[in-house]
């Protein structure tokens, strides 16, 4: 298999299968990212292409100093949050002062008490009350599995700042989970 690295000194060299081959390896991971941003398939589909063109537009200035995945999901990133302050979106902010110890042991044993794939479809519906940028470094970390410094990368945060971006975002996250679980599970399965 040719390394990324070859194919963008063909595409440079105006190879433009080369170029068709890079999309077609990126494009799932790209469209992925701007449907969990926006929030809109007609969106992420326009984000996605836009990303692919700046990527093109930019390719001669890729450097190689972090891997071309993370190079292309930064851009990606912030073509997003480009198109987000285009459209102004409000994002419901809980406040993290909400969140007490209890609460939090008592919403870890409402979602162990849910099955595995029961409580990713409620994390993941829960995330969508998250804001932006806290929802989206929560999903690198845990869904893409970007590491850190991948993390840091992409949004050009310090690491310090991604550190309590994600401590903050987990705190919110739990305290939107106990306020929409609990009260199911109490319907469902009733105190006792």
């Amino acid at each position: 298999m040719i390394n990324d690295q070859l194919y963008i000194e063909k595409i440079l060299k105006g190879n433009t299968n080369a170029y068709a081959t890079l999309v077609d390896k990126y494009k799932v991971m790209v469209y992925t990212l701007a449907f969990k941003m926006m929030q809109n398939k007609e969106e992420a589909e326009e984000v996605s292409q836009d990303t692919f063109i700046k990527v093109y537009k930019n390719l001669s200035k890729f450097k190689g100093e972090s891997k071309f995945s993370t190079w292309i999901y930064k851009i990606a990133y912030r073509t997003c949050l480009d198109a987000l302050k285009k459209r102004k979106n409000k994002y419901n902010t809980d406040t993290i002062d909400e969140v007490t110890i209890n609460k939090i042991k008592t919403t870890e044993g409402i979602l162990e008490s849910i099955e595995k794939k029961e409580r990713a479809v409620v994390i993941k519906q829960c995330m969508q009350d998250l804001p932006e940028d806290e929802r989206t470094i929560l999903w690198m970390f845990y869904f893409d599995e970007l590491s850190l410094k991948e993390i840091i990368d992409v949004t050009d945060f310090s690491e310090a700042n991604v550190k309590v971006k994600l401590h903050r975002a987990r705190k919110r996250l739990l305290t939107i989970v106990q306020r929409k679980v609990e009260p199911e599970l109490i319907n469902h399965y009733g105190r006792k």
